[in-house]
Parts: C-alpha cells; structure tokens; sequence
C-alpha cells in the first residue's frame, strides 16, 4: 500500500514539474472583453518586478498608444475604444523577459433599445416606456388581433406615453418595432 502511495506522489509530481518546466518565464496577458460595450481589459502578469511596454495599433501597424510603466510585476488596465473605428487591433506587451501580443476585434455596438409596458392598476391604461430609442413604430392589437392603432415616434433618448384602450376589446398585445428591423411584441 505504501509503495502504490509513493509511485503514486511521484507519479503527480513528475507530471507537475513537466508541466512547470513548459510554463514559460516570458510574460502572460490576457484581454477580456467588458461587458459595457468598447471597454477592453488588459491583464498582465510578468515574472519580476521591472518596465514593462503596452502598446495598441490598428491593423495598418500604427501605434495608437504607448505607454512605459516602471516597477510592476503586473496590472489590470480599462482599455476604451470607443471613439475608434471598427475593426481589428493589436495590443502587445513586453517586458525584460520577452513579448506577448495579441488581436482583439472591436466592433462598435448600437445600446439596446429597452421596452417596457405596464398596466395601470385599477384603469384601461397602459405606460409605455422606451429607453435609449431612435425611431419606432407602435402598433396596438386587440383581443381578436385586429390593429387598433398605429403610429410612428421618433424618439431622441427616452419616451414615456401612455394609451388608453377603454374602447378596445379583450386583452391588448402591443408591437414595437425600431428602425433596424427589431420587433418586441408585450402581450395582457
């Protein structure tokens, strides 16, 4: 039993040293896309405490940034690039020990459009409510889906209306539908 124990604990930290011995001193980084939209995270880790480089270029390999920080052995940086165009970049970072680079693709992202319709309590109205909208079109069902209403709103931010559907028979299914093509449709 000893003897299984013993070639087993050195069985794991035979494999264990193999696995350090491949672990490169060299620097690690990783990039972590955020989720507020734009905003990368750039984490690196290096061996020892020294200078390290961190440099961004565009995919025609111009420096768009470049930055020098002395006496870290690794950081967490917000990297925002949002006011740059679409497409494919380059972040690399080097220290005394070698160089990492990698490619991020940035693609800039419209805000989701947010819809909300409530009933008022005790009525025959309901509060539609959209957040960060441009243009839009409501269209108001009744309980047999016939159209009751239809409109087109342009919208510059955040709307609020309220309808009154006291005349309308059944339960009411409203459809919005934005500019791109995307449609919600909230249903009583």
């Amino acid at each position: 039993m000893k003897t299984k124990l013993m070639v087993s604990a050195l069985l794991v930290a035979l494999i264990t040293g193999v696995a350090a011995a491949a672990d490169p001193v060299g620097p690690k980084l990783v990039i972590v896309n955020q989720k507020d939209a734009g905003i990368f995270k750039v984490i690196y880790e290096g061996a020892q405490v020294g200078k390290v480089n961190l440099s961004i270029a565009n995919q025609d390999g111009d420096i768009l940034y470049q930055e020098t920080i002395h006496g870290v052995d690794g950081f967490i940086r917000p990297v925002n690039f949002r006011s740059l165009e679409a497409g494919e970049y380059t972040i690399e970072v080097s220290d005394s020990f070698g160089k990492v680079v990698q490619k991020v693709k940035y693609k800039m992202e419209q805000p989701e459009t947010a819809i909300h319709i409530a009933k008022i309590e005790g009525d025959s109205r309901y509060l539609l409510s959209i957040e960060k909208g441009k243009d839009i079109n409501v269209k108001i069902f009744d309980g047999s889906s016939n159209l009751v209403h239809s409109e087109n709103r342009s919208v510059n931010g955040n709307l609020s209306l309220v309808y009154n559907l006291a005349a309308v028979s059944g339960k009411p299914t409203f459809q919005i539908t934005d500019n791109s093509g995307n449609m919600k449709m909230i249903g009583f």
